[in-house]
């Protein structure tokens, strides 16, 4: 009986590789290559893995192919495109935040005034709020309702434009870029690029409509969502919003950085990559809040005036 049963798991030990090379076969999986110069994979050419075969898949619930330079094994991985509100660089909800070192945060700032959230030699990033302040409360609640970048000479902003009443069948997304508005048709796998000369900014549709990656080569890739808040929302936290004027429709974002941050990064986010930062949010607190906003308040989306802020080429208005 032993000789029998191990025959048989043999045979189907050999089954099974047969068909996973078969498969493997008859799967045509893109190759993808990291150009980020600073990064250790450096024009490494990799294999998709077959359970995510293609960087664009032709659904957009199904995993892409993802190469990250950052990585020593330079290894392809499955991952969804759109934000992972429990990863680092994540910033949803009313903000709850995601550091690079993967404390969970919060910080409110105030409504309809702006705040940095990352301030780097060459990159930098600011957040406008949106919100409201129910009677009897001593601060706003708060959502990210637009995003305002600068990076080398460059400007770009995304926003989530208002909306009274919630409708899926709506794209709420506005972009700009060095001051003139992007028009990015409706529909996945909808993809806008600027020239190469002009930095070669992409902006891919992660959905039909409320879903983009925007691609800052070898800076950052900014995962985005636009959502509103929901009545549920406003039970289960106590928002008391006024649903016959607004829903805040507000971004969902996760930013992964391509690459190398300098130690002297800032920023609300942006601080928690140094790789000496010690969070003052504790692990396991509930909601551990993170004050800062006369550091890190700005004039304007676009603007690099912070007390705190580090980008070395100035401030570009809209």
């Amino acid at each position: 009986m032993i000789s029998i049963s191990s025959k048989v798991l043999v045979s189907l030990v050999l089954a099974l590789i047969s068909h996973v090379c078969l498969v493997q076969g008859y799967i045509n999986t893109e190759t993808v290559v990291c150009y980020t110069k600073s990064c250790p994979c450096f024009l490494k050419r990799v294999k998709c893995p077959i359970q995510c075969p293609s960087q664009h898949p032709k659904n957009p619930k199904d995993k892409a192919c993802y190469l990250n330079c950052n990585s020593p094994i330079c290894k392809a991985e499955c991952k969804h495109k759109k934000p992972n509100c429990n990863g680092p660089g994540a910033a949803c909800l009313d903000p709850r935040f995601i550091g690079g070192d993967g404390i969970v945060f919060y910080f409110h700032g105030k409504s309809n005034q702006h705040f940095t959230l990352l301030s780097d030699r060459n990159l930098h990033i600011n957040a406008r709020f949106i919100g409201l302040r129910p009677a009897g409360r001593q601060r706003d609640f708060t959502w990210i309702q637009a995003l305002g970048i600068l990076f080398d000479n460059h400007t770009f902003s995304v926003e989530a434009t208002k909306a009274v009443k919630w409708d899926d069948g709506v794209d709420r997304l506005k972009f700009s870029y060095d001051g003139e508005e992007l028009n990015l048709p409706e529909g996945y796998p909808s993809l806008l690029r600027t020239s190469p000369e002009n930095s070669g900014v992409e902006v891919e549709r992660t959905s039909d409509r409320n879903g983009v990656l925007v691609v800052l080569p070898e800076v950052a890739e900014i995962s985005i969502t636009v959502v509103p808040v929901t009545e549920e929302d406003d039970r289960v936290h106590g928002y008391r919003i006024p649903f016959s004027d607004d829903c805040f429709a507000h971004l969902e974002v996760q930013f992964r950085f391509i690459g190398v941050l300098s130690p002297e990064v800032e920023g609300v986010l942006g601080k928690t990559y140094r790789p000496e930062f010690v969070n003052p949010a504790k692990p396991g607190v509930a909601m551990a809040i993170v004050g800062g906003e006369d550091k890190y308040r700005t004039s304007s989306l676009l603007a690099a005036d912070c007390v705190n802020c580090v980008f070395s080429h100035g401030s570009v208005e809209l």
